[in-house]
């Protein structure tokens, strides 16, 4: 059975465009799969109609009735992967691999923390963890494999979220690694490609 990495996109892409990132690592023995947001929005200014060439985004939730979109990315997401037609293994499977990027970090943290699929690895890459997640997660996390990504020269990195992450993750005794690349807030081409090379060399 091929590993089945699931992969959640960040504010204002698609599904369908981030996966192209991906396309390197994929083949026979491992399955990518994007989900897409729920919430598609234009990403051209809204002061004048929007016409086919307009660009299309999508969000995994906003401020407005959040604590209800959290469930219903978390709902979307466990239907998904209790698909037969996505991973062939149903209700409670285990994933290999999830990756979060960006606003999809958050995605990625809250659906494996409070989620019903259990999951081998967690790449968390370009964000912290969410604040709010409850201390019932330290448990989940401390049966997985977490690794943090950060771009050196990422613009968006904030290192009080970063801190704040790292005591919290400390407070409920779960290990990690922190891997960099030297890029931006981005898919580091090398470093994906080390990541699917552990894979496949059990490390």
């Amino acid at each position: 059975m091929p590993s089945v990495w699931w992969v959640l996109h960040g504010y204002r892409q698609l599904g369908s465009r981030f996966l192209r990132r991906f396309h390197e690592i994929a083949g026979p023995d491992r399955r990518i799969l994007a989900p897409e947001a729920l919430s598609r929005f234009y990403l051209a200014p809204g002061d004048r109609p929007h016409g086919e060439a307009d660009p299309v985004g999508a969000s995994w939730m906003t401020r407005v009735e959040r604590e209800r979109e959290i469930q219903d990315y978390v709902d979307y997401l466990d239907q998904a992967v209790a698909d037969p037609r996505l991973d062939g293994v149903g209700s409670g499977s285990a994933v290999r691999t999830v990756l979060g990027f960006s606003q999809g970090v958050h995605t990625a943290a809250r659906w494996v923390a409070l989620g019903q699929a259990s999951c081998h690895r967690l790449i968390l890459w370009g964000a912290a963890l969410p604040p709010d997640l409850p201390d019932e997660a330290g448990a989940v996390f401390r049966d997985l494999e977490l690794i943090l990504v950060r771009g050196l020269d990422d613009p968006l990195r904030r290192k009080d979220e970063e801190a704040r992450e790292e005591g919290t993750l400390e407070g409920w005794g779960v290990t990690w690694r922190t891997l960099t690349h030297p890029g931006r807030h981005e898919i580091d081409s090398d470093l994906l490609n080390r990541l699917a090379g552990e894979e496949r060399s059990g490390s």
